[in-house]
């Protein structure tokens, strides 16, 4: 090594330099294949990382985009319990906040029902969320199941909960009160119209089947756009926070109830329900004309949740940005047909 020392810049010094550099990238080389090929944990990590990647190109079967697995989860059904109870004390709230004021003197009854209304809801829906995301209305549950949020199994699970809830609401409120408030005011429930003594006998005011609809249809759109909306957009909802957030819902429901109720200005009728379970709840407790055009509070907010989803697929995508389940209608109509997309 001594003369290649002394004469750096002869052509020998360079071709045993270039050499011995070959050597050693081949000696390199060698000695990292061989540490790959024969340690058996650093293929466990290379074929592990391509199982990783293999599973998330793969796509999803309809029963994991319908949520299937949410029918025999335990924490789906614990989750289901609080939809339960948080309905049925809603109900129960809500309904004993009708009968009262209309009951009392002031002069804007519906003005002081809008704002207990909208309290109510936002501290109900602040106790719930941990549980179960805190819907307490059919309109939620389906429209996050539309969009992607949940799964179709755990809607259907939250719905039936819901309804049960507010019977049970409903059965409470018709415990605490006498005969005559629950037959004079339908126990706070959703009703287009009510019969009241006439000159000449009974007579039935209210609102017509058609207004009703397009005011169910219209509120509950305004509803979803206007405050749920936030809820589901996760930028929005982690910039404004968790109590912001419920608070707008619950502010914008009893803007819409005020605006429902004083709109039309017809006696009989209990304003916009936007709330399917707690109108199926009073009704199914006192009957009687509660079931008269009950359809419209169960057909109009879903066509009004249909509305929401389709906004949400005409506008960019940059606007909308949904975390969770991301199984959307689409998504399971794609899986039902077999596509991979």
């Amino acid at each position: 090594m001594l003369w290649v020392m002394k004469k750096p810049n002869s052509p020998l010094y360079q071709s045993k330099c270039a050499f011995f550099s070959q050597f050693l990238s081949l000696n390199i080389l060698s000695s990292c294949f061989s540490i790959s090929f024969f340690c058996p944990y650093n293929n466990l990590l290379y074929f592990s990382r391509i199982d990783e990647e293999n599973k998330k190109k793969s796509p999803l079967t309809l029963s994991q985009r319908l949520g299937l697995p949410d029918f025999v989860s335990p924490d789906v059904w614990r989750a289901s319990v609080g939809e339960l109870l948080g309905t049925a004390v809603l109900v129960f709230m809500l309904d004993n906040i009708v009968i009262s004021t209309l009951e009392s003197d002031v002069k804007m009854p519906n003005l002081i029902m809008s704002i207990l209304a909208a309290i109510t809801i936002t501290i109900l829906l602040l106790a719930v969320f941990p549980v179960s995301g805190g819907h307490l209305n059919p309109v939620i549950s389906c429209s996050a199941t539309l969009v992607g949020i949940i799964s179709m199994s755990r809607a259907i699970i939250y719905i039936v909960a819901q309804c049960i809830g507010a019977a049970l609401g409903a059965l409470a409120l018709k415990a605490v009160v006498s005969s005559s408030i629950e037959q004079t005011f339908s126990l706070g429930g959703c009703t287009l119209t009510v019969i009241l003594p006439g000159p000449n006998g009974p007579i039935t005011v209210g609102l017509e089947t058609a207004q009703a609809f397009w005011l169910e249809i219209f509120c509950t759109f305004v509803f979803l756009f206007a405050s749920v909306w936030m809820a589901y957009d996760h930028r929005q909802a982690k910039s404004l926070g968790l109590v912001t957030v419920m608070s707008i819902v619950g502010l914008v429901l009893g803007l819409l109830v005020f605006i429902s109720t004083t709109v039309t200005g017809k006696k009989g009728y209990a304003g916009a329900g936007m709330n399917p379970a707690r109108c199926f709840g009073a009704a199914l407790v006192r009957g009687g004309h509660l079931w008269n055009g009950h359809w419209i509070f169960w057909v109009g907010p879903a066509i009004a949740c249909w509305a929401f989803y389709l906004y949400t697929k005409i506008i960019p995508p940059q606007h909308f940005h949904a975390d969770g389940y991301k199984h959307d209608f689409v998504g399971v109509i794609k899986a039902l047909f077999g596509s991979d997309a």
